[in-house]
């Protein structure tokens, strides 16, 4: 089993999505991520371990390396494909309540924003960290953060911009959601964001990049 988990955790740090992908070439031929889920789960691992034990690791060690420049975008959604075709075999178990997910988190790019690669990093890592994320898209405005927090009330939402001219709307979803939701976490991020404006607008967490996401989320929700 262990060795099973070792090889998926591979495969998504490496981003090799099944053995047919080519990529990466020296895992060329080799079980990707598709073939090692469901081997995984016809040999009786459970789909939580497979996400606990195999992907989450994998995940972690991408972060990382993202964070420190070791790796790159490119490389960083080939894993997070792999992890999503994993994943596919996984949702099944997820939505019958037979593994548990550590947490909710909302995210989207502010209104007037159309910039997405950022947004979708965070989103491809905390969801191979465990998290169900329900995902906006772009030019997000107050009532649809309030809409997707009324269907999930636990839920941390993630606020995202590219655009100086966009940070004034990052200010007024998030004080709009805090006066809505006081308890609601609300985490945000993007180029020209740093602390100093995450507290001058009443947010809860800055993150530099999606590794720290995923950290503040585990420090703060997992249980």
């Amino acid at each position: 089993m262990s060795n099973l988990l070792n090889q998926l955790s591979e495969c998504v740090e490496f981003g090799k999505v099944n053995k047919a992908a080519p990529f990466p070439p020296q895992m060329k031929g080799m079980d990707g991520a598709d073939e090692i889920t469901r081997q995984a789960l016809d040999t009786g691992v459970s789909a939580q371990d497979i996400l606990t034990n195999g992907l989450m690791p994998g995940m972690e060690r991408v972060g990382v390396k993202f964070r420190e420049n070791k790796v790159f975008v490119p490389q960083v959604l080939m894993s997070a494909k792999a992890m999503s075709t994993a994943m596919v075999h996984l949702k099944p178990f997820f939505a019958s309540g037979e593994a548990k997910q550590k947490g909710t988190f909302i995210i989207g790019t502010v209104l007037g924003d159309l910039h997405d690669i950022g947004k979708n990093l965070v989103a491809m890592m905390l969801e191979g960290n465990g998290y169900k994320v329900v995902d906006l898209g772009i030019d997000v405005n107050t009532d649809k953060y309030l809409a997707a927090l009324a269907e999930h009330p636990d839920a941390t939402v993630g606020l995202s911009a590219l655009l100086t001219t966009t940070m004034a709307n990052m200010e007024r979803i998030t004080k709009e959601i805090k006066a809505a939701s006081p308890s609601t976490l609300v985490t945000v991020g993007g180029a020209p964001v740093n602390n100093d404006f995450c507290r001058k607008i009443g947010a809860d967490y800055y993150a530099p990049d999606p590794q720290g996401v995923v950290e503040f989320l585990n420090s703060t929700l997992a249980v």
